[in-house]
């Protein structure tokens, strides 16, 4: 990496040292709603004049505002919504078909939406719904639009948005689900979602040539955003005590959006990056995450995993 980015660099001086290798490109962004790190990531791009913004999330209502800002920061990008509900099989299909009839290429394509430690439950396909939302939704988004991503012309990137708090908890392999619920840990079980996305990076980065399509997983920093609807006092103190127990846990003081978006920014831009796919990010530099979410073999057999749960198999 040639800047020494760091846990205050912002998402808006990304864009504007990256500023070409936005213009006249094609990014989408899942849950982009107004007010969380998806949105900010958006406008951030739209400062670049792209070609194309595909905002894709469950309420229209929600991410309207950003799509209007978008369009007042650059005229002439083509804002779309999908409408996207990532915890739902058939919504991520019809999402993914949209899209396909939407866009001929995608260039960035950026898995930010999540939610976060909320209580136990399952989704219309009877899955953990952090296991299902975080990790399985965009797994079979991201291997449904792959034909897109290899159509971009200059090589494409795929941005995972995992956490820190991948380091709570690694794929429960045989157990996904808690003993359905009964040994359930709001925080291990998004620990476990965020750790699968980690994976996933990697698995593309050994199977896709880099110049082809890079991938890459990032933490973006402690930031206050609606993601955190289900995280209450009780549930902040309880995270704490786990992270005093994780070596190397990113234990920072509170981003404010601009810099939360910073991160993601430059895992989708920065060209120095390509060398590294698969790699994990966090404060705009390269990071070592948990064992659990390292290495060839783990990818591979959560790959497998996530091909198992859908019935699907998807070739890179």
């Amino acid at each position: 990496m040639t800047i020494n980015w760091s846990w205050s660099s912002t998402g808006v001086e990304v864009a504007d040292e990256y500023g070409e290798n936005i213009s006249g490109r094609t990014f989408l962004i899942t849950g982009p709603s107004d007010g969380g790190i998806g949105a900010e990531t958006a406008l951030c791009l739209a400062s670049g004049q792209p070609s194309t913004i595909v905002l894709a999330g469950r309420d229209r209502a929600k991410i309207q505002p950003v799509i209007d800002r978008i369009s007042l920061i650059s005229p002439r990008t083509n804002a779309i919504f999908v409408a996207l509900d990532l915890s739902d099989q058939a919504s991520v299909r019809d999402a993914a078909t949209e899209i396909s009839k939407q866009v001929d290429h995608i260039d960035v394509l950026i898995n930010n939406a999540a939610i976060m430690a909320c209580p136990y439950s399952t989704t219309k396909d009877n899955l953990e719904v952090q296991f299902a939302t975080n990790f399985l939704g965009p797994f079979l988004f991201t291997g449904l639009l792959f034909p897109k991503l290899r159509a971009a012309a200059a090589g494409a990137r795929i941005v995972n948005v995992s956490s820190s708090a991948h380091r709570f908890e690694g794929i429960r392999f045989d157990d996904i689900d808690f003993k359905s619920g009964k040994l359930y840990d709001t925080w291990k079980a998004y620990g476990q979602s965020k750790t699968a996305l980690i994976l996933m990076a990697i698995y593309i980065a050994e199977k896709v040539p880099n110049n082809e399509i890079s991938a890459f997983s990032v933490h973006p920093g402690s930031i206050a955003s609606n993601l955190q609807r289900h995280v209450d006092s009780e549930s902040i103190s309880d995270a704490r005590i786990k992270s005093q127990n994780i070596v190397d846990y990113e234990a920072t003081k509170r981003k404010s959006l601009e810099q939360g978006s910073a991160t993601t920014l430059i895992a989708a831009l920065d060209p120095s990056l390509e060398k590294y796919s698969g790699s994990y990010l966090s404060d705009g530099q390269l990071k070592r995450q948990a064992d659990h979410a390292y290495g060839a073999e783990n990818a591979e057999k959560l790959w497998h995993l996530g091909e198992h749960l859908l019935g699907q198999t998807f070739e890179l």
